[in-house]
């Protein structure tokens, strides 16, 4: 697949139809600042037609409850996703008409429908119209009522993807379709036609892509501290997952649910599927309790969600492990897919273009094994929570304005949310539907969402939005701090929250994740709670596990969850020293660097980090030893929220001001700031303000009065001690400090006992503290209460003080042999 093809498509075809929608709404004299009269009875001179003037009075109706930019970008993209979907299905032979859109037989852009446009049968097309505007030549006219009258036609069996056209969108129609350098004519001719066989690939890819500027822009706009809103959410949380993840989370956790009761099918071709490690005789008996639960069910009853669909991928694949289990059942491929799409398959989404585009990928999967699925009686169980916002609930009353308020921002929340509905809300609202000030589109979805809200589901699958506490807007991070306390820090662990709760109690939910919250202190809680689950298996990816995605902010696992067996084994294939896709894909298919491990050893190590890895001998120095903070006592340095104001290298200051050079002077002290990699002694560099025991540091505040610095451990400031980088991309380097330091949050300090300094520093200088941090802290970021938790077996020993010593002369001689160094007097080849 080429997907530079597709991304340059992509980013240039919203910008021309933005661009293309704009224009004609100024013809129309709709403009972003102008008086838009709706009862306009002209334009440019021109009269409008009943039609042109009912769609105008729409489009300036859009605009004053979306704004303009909102309205353009909808248009775009509306006729964007109708375009890609007449192309994915002219190319697989899916339209009714067997004609195509776009191209000939060859693959040209040359729109077969216009060279047989007299014989082309489109339900709801008027020939008369046709024979007339081919007789007049007028071939762009011809064009758009060719599209419009086959989106419309399209309706009756794919209502989500062509709403009926005839509203503002249509005054939005794009003109000029039929140029060499139109948007059709690039799809057509940059995207190889092979590339929409694949329909998953194809369809994810143009919705990432799509939202390629306007997910840069909202990245921008974090750097101004501009929250994230809204409608800018999608665009900057979508990211669409690598094929063989998807694979590997839905055979594990659907594939699973019925391989343990039913054994897998004979012809399945499940190659991400993990076989189960060996358990102890307690476990597997209950085990079996569980299996024969999961063998009385029946492929119909099996109930599969995505709460954060997309553009449809899991449940697409989904959908094809599900054909596997009802052909073992002896279902033919035409009623299964029927049963799949009434029965199996939910989705939920805040993107109503994400909605759309996995509507019309799971219909089209639908299509590839009944050709005629698409009726309005084989509809999926899809909703979307944009198209419930605007909801006019003034004239409602009691408990049904009560359900509707619930939505108020369904487009912000997404599936986070809890709905709760009276008994009778079905009857209550359809007594009262004409004067609720609710459209019935409205109605349906809100009453979509709640039922799919408020049911059970054997296997809950997703990749969920990624997106901190720093970047929400106000109503979010209220919300999540309210309903999710113990994983408010990012979206994705509020939904590994959400997805246990969607989840029956021994049915499965596989996700991707960013993996910090296997180890991060601010995620302890979760993981307390997570101990109430058993992870069945993970792919633990790290850095570089998405190809779109460069260098080491982005870390991941895959992981599948279900009830909790005491003793449980799980299988864990580490993949975080591999980069790329198909690198970390290959190094899962041979089995490799697998591990079982019980979820009940992770509670022998503080904090609980999820340490599959670890030895059995590990886990005794974690359950047996001291922890560090009992034997020294880690302090994190003083955050100047200044650095140009307070800190210098030492070589910048005056020297008659610095108690380097002189100890009576009290302005300029040595400050541990980190540094880069090193052990035993140095990187002495810089030098901070610390004049009247740092006042103004300790006084720094902004124009409200509010503290800007951190100014904390003052009475462990000056003493003698250890020091360490905080943030290191190979080991952790830990070095001596001698008194008269100041300590920043970079170079944190250890305060030890004088007779326990060496053997301290020996320890978090050997190769075993290296074991303990790569537990503590995987993302080798360490933070105090990391340090705090390594363990530690203190017996004094002079031979360990001796070496030590000798460690730090060696290092400071080395320190001292270039000019960085305060102390310097010569390089020693001189």
């Amino acid at each position: 697949m080429n997907k530079t093809a597709i991304k340059n498509f992509a980013v240039e075809a919203r910008v021309m139809l933005i661009n293309a929608v704009t224009q004609l709404a100024y013809e129309f004299e709709v403009t972003e600042n102008g008086t838009n009269d709706p009862a306009q009875e002209s334009v440019n001179g021109r009269s409008l037609t009943a039609a042109e003037k009912n769609q105008r009075s729409q489009l300036i109706a859009n605009i004053r409850q979306n704004g303009f930019t909102q309205t353009m970008e909808e248009a775009a993209y509306t006729w964007f996703n109708r375009f890609i979907a007449l192309r994915f299905m002219e190319v697989n032979n899916y339209l009714p008409s067997h004609t195509r859109i776009f191209s000939d037989e060859s693959g040209n852009f040359k729109p077969e429908v216009l060279s047989d446009a007299a014989n082309v049968e489109i339900d709801g097309l008027d020939k008369e119209l046709v024979l007339e505007l081919l007789e007049n030549q007028e071939n762009e006219r011809l064009y758009k009522y060719i599209i419009i009258t086959q989106c419309n036609a399209l309706n009756k069996g794919l209502p989500e993807m062509f709403e009926q056209i005839g509203g503002w969108t249509e005054l939005l129609f794009p003109r000029n379709l039929l140029r060499e350098d139109s948007v059709i004519a690039k799809m057509i001719t940059e995207i190889p036609e092979e590339d929409w066989r694949d329909q998953v690939q194809i369809i994810g890819w143009l919705y990432q892509y799509y939202n390629t500027e306007p997910k840069d822009k909202v990245f921008a706009d974090l750097k101004k501290n501009i929250k994230i809103s809204a409608q800018a959410i999608p665009a900057a949380t979508q990211l669409f997952t690598p094929d063989w993840i998807v694979r590997y989370m839905v055979e594990n956790s659907l594939g699973r649910l019925w391989a343990e009761g039913h054994g897998k099918p004979d012809d399945a071709d499940w190659k991400y599927y993990l076989d189960e490690a060996e358990q102890e005789d307690p476990v597997k008996a209950e085990l079996e309790k569980i299996r024969a639960e999961y063998k009385n069910i029946q492929p119909e009853n099996i109930k599969i969600i995505d709460p954060c669909m997309g553009s449809g991928h899991i449940l697409v694949y989904a959908f094809d492990v599900l054909i596997d289990i009802y052909r073992s059942c002896g279902w033919g491929e035409r009623d299964a897919a029927k049963s799949i799409l009434r029965n199996n398959l939910y989705g939920l989404d805040i993107d109503r273009r994400a909605y759309q585009l996995a509507y019309f990928a799971v219909m089209m999967k639908a299509r590839q094994y009944n050709r005629r699925i698409c009726s309005p009686e084989n509809q999926p169980n899809l909703a979307n929570f944009a198209d419930v916002m605007g909801a006019d609930t003034d004239m409602l009353s009691g408990s049904i304005r009560r359900f509707a308020e619930q939505f108020a921002f369904a487009d912000t929340y997404g599936s986070l949310m809890t709905v709760t509905a009276p008994a009778d809300i079905d009857t209550a609202f359809s007594d009262f539907m004409p004067t609720l000030g609710l459209n019935m589109r409205q109605f349906d979805m809100m009453m979509k969402i709640y039922k799919i809200l408020s049911q059970k589901y054997d296997v809950v699958c997703t990749n969920p939005p990624y997106m901190g506490g720093s970047g929400m807007n106000a109503k979010l991070s209220e919300f999540v701090k309210s309903k999710f306390p113990d994983s408010k820090s990012d979206l994705f662990a509020c939904f590994i929250e959400k997805c246990g709760q969607l989840a029956k109690p021994h049915g499965f939910y596989a996700m991707i994740t960013q993996h910090a919250f296997m180890f991060l202190s601010s995620y302890e809680n979760l993981r307390k709670k997570l101990m109430q689950k058993t992870t069945v298996n993970m792919a633990h990816l790290g850095a570089r596990a998405f190809d779109e995605i460069g260098g080491e902010v982005v870390q991941t696992t895959a992981f599948v969850m279900t009830g909790h067996i005491k003793d449980y084994k799980g299988t864990y294939a580490r993949l975080v020293d591999t980069v790329g896709e198909n690198e970390k894909r290959d190094l899962f298919l041979s089995g490799d660097k697998r591990f079982a491990a019980k979820q009940e050893n992770f509670s022998k190590i503080p904090g609980m980090p999820v340490a599959y890895c670890v030895s059995e001998a590990v886990n005794r120095c974690f359950e047996k030893g001291l922890k560090f903070d009992e034997f020294a006592s880690p302090k994190q340095g003083i955050k100047t929220a200044d650095k140009d104001r307070f800190l210098r290298f030492w070589h910048e200051i005056n020297y008659e001001r610095s108690s380097i050079f002189d100890s009576n002077i009290d302005k300029w002290f040595p400050c541990n700031k980190g540094g880069a990699f090193r052990k035993w002694y140095g990187n002495n560099e810089y030098v901070v303000n610390w004049e009247n025991d740092g006042y103004e540091i300790c006084n720094f505040k902004d124009e409200n009065g509010k503290m800007k610095s951190r100014p904390q451990n003052l009475p462990y400031m000056l003493k003698e001690g250890l020091t360490y980088t905080n943030i290191s991309s190979s080991t952790f380097g830990v070095r001596y400090s001698p008194p008269g330091f100041i300590y920043d949050a970079a170079g944190s300090l250890i305060y030890v006992e004088n007779k326990k300094m060496y053997y301290a520093l020996g320890l978090l200088a050997s190769n075993i503290v290296l074991v303990f941090t790569r537990i503590l802290s995987p993302t080798m970021s360490f933070e105090v209460g990391q340090i705090a938790s390594i363990p530690v077996y203190y017996k004094p020993n002079s031979t360990i003080d001796s070496l030590v010593k000798e460690n730090i002369e060696l290092s400071k001689k080395d320190w001292d042999s270039f000019e960085t160094s305060w102390d310097f007097e010569g390089h020693p080849l001189v």
